[in-house]
């Protein structure tokens, strides 16, 4: 560890100059992205930079109440996008995203800390606030893409769903097909991912730890660790996410809401 080299504000200013680059790559070809990659380089260096500052300020805390703070804030906003991909205007559907964000995202990271990794407190800010954030970011997506699939779906496809009803088939039923889509497209980025790992490119966290010092083994082992926790967290939030956003289509008769 002691033989990172660590980077001064000089040294990301001079990165900025990637995205200058960038910038002017986009002016010269008319592509009309020169607004837009300004406002991301900005909001990535205050994001990240406000980021390191409250983690650094959590990690010396060392504190159980700081780590639930923060997880608490980080489920939080991933829910409320989430919630903003799928649809605003659908009732309850934050606290639906939230909790099933939360139950994955706990059950995996305890899993993983009790069972696994076994630091001597449970709530060791360097192992739980990292290994949150990842599985939260990506049930964050895996709920987006579940939840927009299947309220698209069952607004497009009403009239079909109304005839199985008709026909005698329970909510449930009548929306099983579209369920099973919406998780399947939800999850297929997480099995490609799975399947691709190592192959076609080194995965950013293995990257982050080798110029961190760690040994390559290591931080494979790390990795291999941490798609697993995504990859079960994605698929248990995106079963709650469905189950839970399907039956707000209908009323207590069991007739679609439109």
């Amino acid at each position: 560890m002691e033989d990172l080299i660590k980077l001064d504000f000089v040294d990301l200013a001079i990165a900025v100059g990637l995205m200058a680059g960038a910038i002017g790559l986009s002016a010269w070809e008319k592509l009309g992205l020169e607004l837009n990659l300004v406002t991301a380089t900005g909001r990535t260096i205050l994001q990240l930079l406000v980021l390191g500052y409250v983690l650094d300020f959590i990690f010396a805390l060392d504190n159980v109440w700081g780590v639930l703070a923060i997880l608490a804030v980080i489920i939080t906003i991933t829910a409320i996008v989430a919630r903003n991909r799928i649809s605003p205007k659908i009732p309850l559907v934050l606290p639906l995203v939230w909790g099933a964000i939360f139950i994955s995202t706990a059950l995996t990271v305890l899993y993983a800390n009790f069972l696994i990794i076994q630091p001597d407190r449970w709530y060791e800010p360097r192992y739980v606030i990292p290994l949150a954030g990842i599985v939260l970011g990506n049930a964050m997506n895996a709920a987006a893409i579940a939840g927009e699939r299947l309220v698209s779906t069952m607004n497009a496809q009403s009239v079909e769903i109304e005839t199985h009803l008709s026909l005698g088939a329970t909510p449930q039923q009548a929306v099983s097909q579209y369920r099973k889509a919406a998780i399947r497209a939800a999850f297929l980025p997480t099995l490609n991912q799975m399947t691709l790992v190592g192959m076609v490119a080194i995965p950013g966290i293995t990257t982050g730890q080798l110029i961190a010092g760690i040994r390559p083994i290591d931080a494979v082992s790390y990795e291999i660790l941490i798609i697993f926790m995504v990859a079960a967290s994605n698929l248990l939030t995106t079963i709650l996410v469905t189950r839970g956003l399907y039956r707000q289509f209908f009323n207590s008769a069991a007739q679609l809401v439109r």
